[in-house]
């Protein structure tokens, strides 16, 4: 497939119910962060069907960008998805990763902010709101984004089920 995929971290690749245990990314067990139900295989199809051309792309601070380096390679990320250490981009600001996705050239982007994909309007063709809120389902109706629920959705939109 052409193009290339961004991907968001929190909420997206690690599931937001670890933000309400210890083991969010903020909490002392970080290396024991689960991810999202399907996360790890459904980037290793992206990274199938994109010939490796998959970039992490996420908003933190040095110490939660330290621990998710940490927790990739504790959980062999890398190894399991085919996305390369050098394929991690962070910044520090939401609308930074505008500049990201315009310099790697991304086509694709899945985030669980709408404001993010808001941001990316205009640089990235294909842009997924995952598991959006009440509130977004009824701003993403007019069409900024397409809505998936789950990685096994996104990969049947994407021809990939």
């Amino acid at each position: 497939m052409e193009g290339k995929f961004g991907v968001d971290v929190g909420g997206v690749i690690l599931d937001r119910g670890n933000d309400r245990e210890d083991t969010s990314l903020f909490g002392p067990n970080y290396l024991s962060a689960k991810p999202t139900v399907g996360a790890v295989e459904a980037v290793a199809k992206l990274c199938e069907m994109f010939e490796g051309r998959v970039y992490i792309v996420s908003k933190c601070g040095q110490n939660v960008e330290n621990k998710t380096r940490e927790w990739m390679k504790h959980n062999k990320f890398h190894e399991r998805t085919g996305v390369g250490e050098d394929h991690l981009r962070f910044c520090r600001e939401r609308k930074d990763k505008a500049p990201i996705a315009k310099e790697l050239g991304l086509t694709h982007f899945v985030d669980d902010r709408l404001e993010i994909l808001e941001y990316l309007k205009g640089i990235v063709g294909t842009r997924f709101l995952f598991r959006p809120t009440g509130n977004e389902i009824n701003l993403i109706r007019k069409g900024p984004a397409i809505m998936v629920f789950s990685w096994a959705e996104l990969l049947e939109y994407m021809g990939a089920a």
